[in-house]
């Protein structure tokens, strides 16, 4: 695309999107105001905590930090050859250790955060400059600073960011910009337009300054993996953009707050009271003040303050308000993926409620596994193969596959290991023969890679090829 190209079709795309922004403006204004304020009142805080322990609690199930959840193994063709899996294991080890030393966990939250609210989250993988304690710099891209495009494959692979940069940011990140024609400001006043796209040999860059006198081009160029990685909550057929849990639970988080904010009115009503007084000339209402022990004067012969009735009772409001609060978080999962007192459940417990939330984010789960984890490990590999710190291998099924080793990727795991447990028991109390009839090696060998179990800790197979 050239530089005029990628201005206008950032522009229809940006049109296109402009349905969504209303739903995203309301959902960030009920869940994650900015700290000036926003549009809407809140009084309820339910949504926003709610929200805050599902993107935290992604985290920690999918990416947990300072833990590895992810693994290299070798594909079939190559299963058995101790040397190649040590050294898929040496080089996922290298990954997460420049993943440890990045700013990965704390960009990552905030892609979470923006995947929980508006239903899309974007992260920037760059390559950090020679000398930082990482080679992978994160950052986590907002929403209204995107704008993108679903490929033929189903993925946003075309991705367009827009940025308005101030004359230092600008030479810091693009060195070639041209010089200012004015004064040096600090004030953010150049339009930059940065386009990713695939092509055949991966994927095209494009970074465009959109002046006065036309576009120009900043930078290009060309990336094994796309740097932008776009991944969603869940989406409708025909939609680009994903729809997130907040909203879903829109209406009852709005219901929640109006509902507070009238308990609030009515409470300040029933402590204040509102009262009524026979207008003798004497009694002024502006110098009265209904705090206790106030004494306040009146006229004889006439009944002074008295208190006015409350039409009705709205005490029937905490009952709507328990309901709409345990929907809420029933809707956010913040009973399934919250902290729970798992001191007084019983391991079968434990195992059932874990596989119970594997069934309720399974469609999730692929679609961020699909989205998500397998381009970001792709992209950081890349990275690391370019500077030479490991091997070159490709993620294709054919050298190496990945793993994930995450809490949650690993329940299903767990089950079918405690199913292969229970059938080893069985056949065991059948007798000799009937253990005759199993490869305990192999089988081993199953529970290790089906538990994620290091490479090291295992033998090679007398046979690969009977595996």
């Amino acid at each position: 695309m050239s530089p005029e190209e990628i201005l206008a079709r950032h522009a229809r795309a940006l049109d296109a999107r402009r349905a969504q922004e209303a739903l995203w403006q309301d959902c960030y204004d009920h869940v994650l105001p900015p700290a000036t304020g926003g549009r809407v009142a809140l009084f309820d805080a339910t949504a926003a905590d709610a929200a805050e322990q599902l993107a935290a609690s992604l985290l920690a199930e999918l990416t947990p930090p300072w833990s590895r959840w992810f693994g290299l193994a070798p594909s079939r063709a190559v299963d058995g050859d101790t040397a190649a899996a040590v050294a898929l294991e040496d080089a996922a080890e290298v990954l997460q250790g420049h993943l440890d030393r990045s700013n990965f966990a704390l960009e990552m939250h905030q892609g979470f955060l923006d995947l929980v609210v508006a239903g899309t989250g974007l992260l920037l993988v760059e390559e950090a400059p020679v000398g930082e304690p990482s080679a992978l710099r994160f950052t986590a891209v907002p929403l209204r600073e995107a704008v993108l495009e679903e490929g033929p494959s189903g993925r946003l692979d075309t991705v367009f960011r827009a940025a308005r940069l101030s004359d230092a940011a600008l030479r810091a990140r693009y060195p070639a910009a041209p010089a200012p024609a004015a004064e040096e400001s600090e004030a953010p006043r150049h339009r930059v337009i940065e386009a990713v796209w695939p092509d055949r040999a991966g994927y095209r860059f494009m970074a465009v300054l959109a002046g006065e006198r036309g576009p120009e081009v900043l930078a290009e160029g060309r990336f094994a993996e796309s740097p932008f990685i776009a991944f969603r909550w869940l989406k409708a057929p025909g939609e680009v953009y994903g729809r997130g849990p907040v909203a879903k639970a829109l209406p009852d988080i709005r219901t929640a707050n109006k509902v507070v904010e009238l308990v609030l009115k009515n409470a300040s009503i029933a402590a204040t009271g509102i009262w009524q007084a026979d207008d003798d000339g004497v009694l002024n209402p502006a110098t009265v003040r209904l705090e206790p022990g106030a004494i306040i004067p009146k006229a004889p012969g006439s009944s002074g303050l008295t208190p006015l009735a409350a039409p009705g009772n709205f005490d029937v409001s905490q009952l709507v308000l328990n309901d709409l609060r345990a929907r809420i978080r029933g809707a956010l999962l913040a009973d399934r993926l919250g902290p729970q007192r798992e001191d007084h459940m019983t391991a079968t417990e434990v195992l059932e409620r874990s596989a119970q939330t594997a069934r309720l984010l399974g469609a999730t789960y692929g679609r961020l596994q699909a989205e998500l984890l397998t381009p970001l490990v792709a992209r950081c590999l890349a990275i690391l193969r370019r500077r030479g710190e490991i091997p070159p291998l490709l993620l294709d099924g054919r050298e190496a596959v990945l793993r994930y080793r995450s809490p949650l990727a690993q329940v299903q795991g767990r089950a079918d290991a405690a199913n292969t447990l229970l059938f080893l028991q069985a056949v065991r109390a059948m007798g000799p023969e009937a253990i005759a009839q199993v490869d305990l090696p192999a089988a081993a060998r199953w529970l290790g890679r089906t538990l994620s179990a290091p490479a090291e800790v295992l033998n090679p197979p007398a046979n690969p090829e009977k595996e």
